[in-house]
């Protein structure tokens, strides 16, 4: 648009956030003494002021830079004085104006403006026409949405307009935007392109409304949605009342409802357990249904889902609250601090599952537990022992009577969090039946690539099981399913030695048992002698566990005596001992007095530690017959067999009649025939024991072996060598045969079990005898 020829001097009015068009007659407020003064000098000349609108509203004498370059020059209509010193002023918008210079007299600022035209000159064509048109259409459309604006004033003078800049500038006037924008619809002086602008305006503000008219009309709908279940809500406790229903389902539901708020579950367990509910509330009070959903949904917003506690990774606590709470067991503690170094490095990754092999009673469970209160995870444990069902481990569909979900879960509820240490104990007894393999489904459990998403039957939604912290123990490696091993990492504990059973039973045990019997350390002494009286004359273990009910049974006599006001406090020594005990349960093994020929002494491993056992045979004329005495196991036997193949095959070089096998009987006893013997390890020890009888060679007594036997006469692996190695020095033995393939296995034999025995590797038999044989003797003669 071209400049008007005048460029004129007129009073400045600064406004705050709001602007003003050309032919548009507002009314507005005016406080400041500068802006008052302008109106006066107005209204005194020729009644123009130039009003332009500030950038920043906070500035209270803004200066030529805080105000925007274009603003309007309007004449004034009439200058209002109200009450309370309030002055309002009615003008009307006449030309676009840019600010060129600004100056001051003292009392208000002047401004020197050029002047634009308003509009094209000529009559608009049929484009523009069109044009104009829809704009005015469009800001019908607009005033139907806001019919609390001006919008709906101004749409006559709308469609009474006949130019496209005059449409515009109303348009601008009528729409709810803010002043910057208004403001650059006022800077655009081609009348076209600010219609164009203004249309673009109106439709993405139609947008707006629209969408925040669905938005309202979904919220009153859910309003409306909401009240209406209130009111249906009150008629059904009503009518539940009328049934019985004294608590009122209802009732039950909303406090399943706040508890799910509070809960803050996944996406789909929120949405299973609303679906729940809504079924819940239409199932008849009186129907066993009605509880089955019922403890549904208490079942799962019991367990927890995002709950978790923080974790420790502080190892010198770690190892100092294993060294309290255990005693010994120095390489096991350092594999576990291990472990706890790695997933401080890698808290990521998934955890190894810790497996805990080892006999009854070396504190396999409560290292689990010191392992628990040093990581600051939850503890709960899970006991496996005697388990066949599948069920037990997955639960039950709730579709039947009693369902319930399975130890897992459970296990998880009670923890409260979900990353606790869960301990699987006795993994080793899982039992098969018809209802399943309860190991196959710990499968998943225990595969960090699955358990993210178990699925309990009972609960029917994935379940994240991949942050618990998964350990597991038990007795006895075979027994455990080779694809669950394979999941485990296996940690081997031993039997405590005499020593270390010692030190925990005065460190700990008798601690314990005084503090639960309510005993002072000065009414209760134990001798340490007496103690070592008790560990092997009246416990027969490789754990404690024996050793702490013993204790605690002189500590309940103790207690007798000082209730009884028999004396102030007992003194436990060798000499009261078998009065306060009885008899002495257990004598040690020992070795015999002198070489014996056919008498041998074996090495074994029981579930409760190692053991000695003294293998007997006897050579008698007869036709050839085996006879095998002593409970032995199948296995045992077999090695039997072989050793009597082996003889035969070596009779020439063992100087044995070839025939003996036709012409004598061979009696293999065992003693205690009342306990099962079982294993191939007893190889060794019966086939020396067989060439000393057939010989007449006599047998080291200080001397014990283990290993099985082949028929060719090697010599091959067994386990359980620590255990049997301790049974050795308790029985006085001088010198253990064991087989080469165990030296590996020797090595993690603690020093203290080894100090004063000799130890021998054989690779075949001929190593055997070598040192078996008692000095002089041979199997040849």
């Amino acid at each position: 648009m071209a400049e008007l020829k005048e460029k004129v001097r007129i009073p400045l009015l600064a406004l705050r956030g709001l602007t003003v068009f050309p032919n548009m007659a507002i009314s507005f407020p005016v406080s400041r003494k500068k802006s008052l003064a302008a109106l006066d000098a107005a209204d005194a000349g020729d009644k123009r002021v130039f009003l332009v609108t500030q950038r920043e509203s906070e500035h209270a004498d803004p200066g030529q830079s805080d105000l925007y370059t274009f603003g309007t020059i309007a004449q004034i209509k009439q200058i209002l004085k109200l009450p309370g010193n309030m002055t309002h002023v009615i003008v009307d918008g006449i030309h676009r104006g840019r600010l060129e210079s600004m100056e001051h007299d003292g009392q208000c600022s002047y401004g020197w403006v050029t002047a634009f035209a308003q509009d094209f000159d000529e009559l608009p064509d049929v484009y523009m026409a069109a044009e104009m048109r829809l704009a005015a259409d469009l800001f019908a459309d607009y005033a139907r949405l806001v019919p609390e604006s001006t919008a709906g004033d101004l749409l006559s003078s709308v469609q009474a307009s006949k130019k496209p800049g005059r449409i515009a500038d109303i348009i601008a006037a009528g729409l709810e935007i803010s002043y910057d924008r208004k403001q650059k619809i006022l800077e655009t002086l081609n009348p076209y392109d600010r219609l164009q602008m203004v249309m673009d305006i109106i439709r993405y503000e139609k947008q707006i409304l629209q969408i925040k008219r669905e938005i309202e009309s979904k919220a009153r709908e859910g309003i409306e949605k909401n009240q209406r279940e209130y009111f249906l809500r009150e008629e059904m406790k009503v009518i539940q009342k009328e049934l019985g229903d004294k608590d009122g389902i209802s009732a039950d539901a909303d406090a399943f409802r706040k508890r799910l708020e509070e809960k803050n579950p996944p996406d789909e367990v929120r949405q299973a357990v609303e679906k729940e509910i809504e079924r819940m509330l239409k199932i008849p009070v009186t129907s066993p249904e009605s509880n089955v959903s019922r403890n549904y949904i208490d079942t799962i917003l019991s367990l927890p889902w995002t709950e978790k506690t923080d974790e420790l990774f502080d190892l010198k606590k770690a190892e100092a609250i294993l060294n309290q709470d255990h005693y010994g067991l120095e390489k096991v503690k350092e594999r576990i601090l291990e472990y706890l170094a790695v997933r401080k490095n890698a808290p990521q990754e998934k955890a190894t599952i810790l497996c805990l092999i080892g006999p009854p009673g070396v504190g396999k469970t409560s290292i689990a537990l010191s392992v628990a209160k040093a990581m600051g995870r939850k503890y709960v444990r899970m006991s496996l022992g005697g388990v066949k069902d599948e069920s037990e481990i997955r639960g039950h569909r709730k579709t039947y009577i009693g369902a319930m979900p399975g130890r897992i879960i459970n296990a998880m509820k009670q923890a409260g969090s979900i990353n606790p240490l869960m301990l699987l104990d006795e993994v080793d007894k899982l039992g098969v039946s018809y209802n399943g393999d309860p190991a196959a489904a710990l499968l998943e459990v225990l595969d960090g690539e699955q358990n993210f998403a178990f699925r309990d039957h009972y609960v029917e939604l994935p379940y994240d099981l991949s942050k618990v912290l998964f350990m597991c123990t038990a007795n006895n490696i075979e027994h455990i399913p080779r694809p669950l091993l394979d999941r485990m990492e296996v940690i081997q504990l031993g039997s405590y030695t005499a020593t270390e059973k010692q030190h925990i039973a005065m460190q700990h045990l008798l601690k314990k048992q005084l503090r639960r019997h309510g005993l002072k350390g000065t009414q209760l002494k134990i001798k340490p002698d007496a103690m070592e009286q008790i560990i092997d004359g009246y416990t027969k273990e490789a754990g404690v566990r024996q050793l702490e009910r013993i204790i605690g049974q002189i500590c309940r006599k103790a207690v007798k005596q000082i209730v009884a006001q028999e004396c102030k406090s007992l003194s436990v020594t060798t000499k009261n001992l078998e009065k306060l005990l009885g008899k002495v349960k257990f004598v040690q093994e020992h070795i015999e007095a002198e070489p014996q020929m056919g008498i041998v002494r074996g090495l074994a491993w029981t579930a409760v530690g190692g053991t000695t056992l003294s293998v007997e045979v006897n050579v008698m004329p007869g036709a050839g017959k085996l006879y095998l005495t002593g409970n032995m196991g199948k296995v045992m036997k077999e090695s039997a067999e072989a050793a009597i193949s082996y003889i035969r095959a070596n009779s020439e070089r063992f100087c044995v009649e070839p025939d003996f096998y036709k012409t004598k009987d061979i009696h293999i006893h065992i003693p205690e025939g009342a306990t099962p013997k079982d294993g191939p390890s007893a190889g060794v020890t019966m086939t020396t024991a067989m060439l000393s009888a057939l010989t007449g060679a006599k047998i080291r007594n200080d001397v014990a072996m283990t290993g099985e036997i082949t028929i060719r006469g090697r010599v091959l692996a067994i386990g359980g060598l620590q255990e049997k190695v301790l049974a050795a020095k308790k029985a006085g033995v001088k010198t253990v045969i064991y087989p080469k393939e165990n030296e590996k296995d020797l090595q993690e034999v603690s020093e203290e079990i080894k100090e004063g025995l000799e130890f021998v590797s054989a690779k075949d038999m001929q190593d055997v005898l070598q040192y078996a044989l008692a000095k002089g003797e041979s199997v040849c003669r």
